[in-house]
């Protein structure tokens, strides 16, 4: 009952199943024991503080060496050489009055990259501001082309009644009356939407206005290239053609 217990590495050394040395054996461990039982996270898995005073002296040495060790992770990178300094760095200017040129020179840059940026958004502003106006002026371009063409119908319409006479029907003189009427509403209500009718005849002939349907010898006292006979008159949105005028030019002498 009163045995001695074994030494500490007997019992690190035993393992499952292993026969456990005689009591008061006083063995030497089997080599390379000490080193592992030196090991201070051996030693914390034993539990024993016998051991760490027993072995004190080793202990401290190998402690003493592991604290020397440095960690790779905390070694500091070996010196290289000097970085070369960058091709802008080595551009820049060093002295005051250099440093104030190219202050200068940038203020200049910037200035007319600026002027540049402010002149492109004056341009477009203007360009979206005439394309809206434009839109607004002209959104009814092709209902006025349909009721340009409703009201030249109508002038045919009085165009193909008789001439009035003294001793004609009182109704056929009141339906050219009716007519008639009814063409004056027309060109005025078109007019106040934008819409003028312009008759080309003898005016100079103007591309820009006028079709030219034929050419015929210009009659005696009118200059040629004047229209002498307008089919139909011109007609215009807000300045801009919308029907061009079918017209007859008189020829140049010779042609």
């Amino acid at each position: 009952a009163n045995a001695p217990r074994p030494r500490l590495w007997q019992q690190a050394l035993i393992r499952p199943g292993a026969r456990r040395p005689p009591p008061g054996s006083s063995a030497a461990p089997p080599p390379g024991t000490a080193r592992r039982l030196r090991d201070p996270a051996s030693v914390a898995i034993a539990g024993h503080s016998d051991y760490l005073s027993a072995e004190r002296g080793p202990l401290r040495a190998a402690s003493g060496n592991i604290s020397t060790m440095s960690d790779p992770i905390e070694t500091p990178p070996a010196a290289g050489p000097l970085d070369e300094p960058s091709p802008e760095a080595a551009a820049a200017p060093t002295t005051p009055e250099a440093r104030l040129a190219a202050l200068e020179a940038e203020l200049n840059e910037m200035r007319d990259r600026w002027l540049r940026a402010e002149a492109e958004m004056q341009n477009l502003r203007t360009r979206t501001q005439r394309e809206i106006a434009d839109a607004r002026q002209y959104a009814i371009q092709k209902f006025a082309g349909d009721v340009v063409e409703a009201a030249q119908n109508l002038r045919r319409g009085l165009d193909a009644l008789p001439t009035a006479q003294p001793e004609e029907d009182a109704l056929l003189g009141k339906l050219r009356d009716g007519f008639e009427g009814v063409e004056r509403s027309v060109i005025g209500m078109l007019e106040r939407h934008g819409i003028a009718r312009q008759d080309a005849t003898g005016l100079p002939f103007d591309p820009e206005l006028h079709q030219a349907m034929a050419e015929q010898p210009a009659p005696e006292g009118v200059t040629p290239g004047t229209v002498i006979q307008a089919w139909t008159p011109a007609w215009t949105l807000n300045g801009r053609l919308l029907k061009p005028a079918m017209v007859v030019v008189a020829a140049k002498a010779g042609g």
